[in-house]
């Protein structure tokens, strides 16, 4: 099915969950990371009658209202990661510091922005040391990379996510997970599905700096505009961390997790035709 099923690995966490190794293929389309709209990429060509798994009930009200039917709240693939990996449910003895997501492009689509006026604001806002993930075709590009290095930051990536099944980093997410629990804040530059994931552990989160333009970004989307007319409180330094997770115990899905054996049944995984 979907490739985009695959990003970040989420094929393999679901299947870890659900008792089963491997990545085998999901019936229908998984929402893969947080957005404003429906959950899924602008433009997504679905296949009539096919199943749309997403993580949380606003989600499927604002896909709801744009025609999408067929859809089942299942909660993110990062809290079924928690679930899997219980030995990361609290930070380690040495957290500290800040760990800041710019937002990033992918392989269609670049950023288009000051990194300089980014290291600026973090300069700004955060004490002690910083981490900063890029996404992988930004850390590849020494010019963008050197900006971060220069400024004493440590700079990282969490890996490849994957495009079209090839090079799909099926650890991801656990990276992901294992680099958040090393601080006690994370940021970014726009809200996103990282400042999301930070605020369901506890981290004290923050969006603040130049939220850079995405190149040909869809104008349904409405842009940053949009996210601060609808969640004005989280466009802040310093988001106050009951206000946070709130809006991330809604928007991951928390309530909605399935069973294994849900899993299995709706994504179709109870055949050996689905690791073919």
């Amino acid at each position: 099915m979907h490739h985009a099923n695959h990003f970040y690995g989420h094929a393999h966490v679901m299947a870890a969950y659900a008792g089963l190794r491997g990545s085998p293929r999901i019936w229908g389309y998984l929402q893969h990371g947080w957005n404003i709209l429906d959950g899924f990429a602008y433009n997504t060509a679905f296949v009539a009658g096919m199943p749309k798994f997403v993580w949380s009930d606003s989600v499927r009200r604002r896909g709801f209202s744009m025609g999408l039917r067929n859809q089942s709240v299942i909660g993110a693939p990062w809290l079924y990661l928690l679930r899997v990996h219980p030995e990361l449910a609290t930070p380690a003895e040495d957290a500290q510091g800040t760990i800041f997501y710019p937002f990033h492009g992918w392989e269609g689509q670049h950023v288009l922005g000051d990194h300089g006026r980014i290291v600026a604001s973090i300069n700004e806002h955060e004490q002690g040391p910083v981490t900063v993930c890029l996404y992988w075709n930004e850390y590849e590009n020494p010019a963008i990379r050197q900006v971060y290095e220069q400024a004493g930051f440590r700079v990282i990536t969490h890996g490849y996510r994957g495009l079209h099944w090839r090079k799909t980093d099926k650890d991801f997410l656990l990276k992901q997970l294992k680099e958040i629990r090393r601080h006690r804040r994370v940021a970014s530059n726009r809200l996103s599905s990282a400042v999301l994931y930070g605020a369901s552990l506890g981290l004290q989160p923050g969006v603040y700096g130049d939220p850079m333009l995405l190149e040909d970004e869809h104008p349904s989307f409405g842009g940053q505009a949009r996210i601060k007319r609808l969640w004005p409180e989280l466009d802040q330094p310093y988001v106050p961390l009951e206000l946070a997770r709130e809006f991330t115990d809604t928007e991951l899905g928390v309530e909605n997790l399935a069973h294994p054996a849900e899993i299995r049944e709706m994504f179709q995984w109870t055949t050996k035709k689905a690791f073919q």
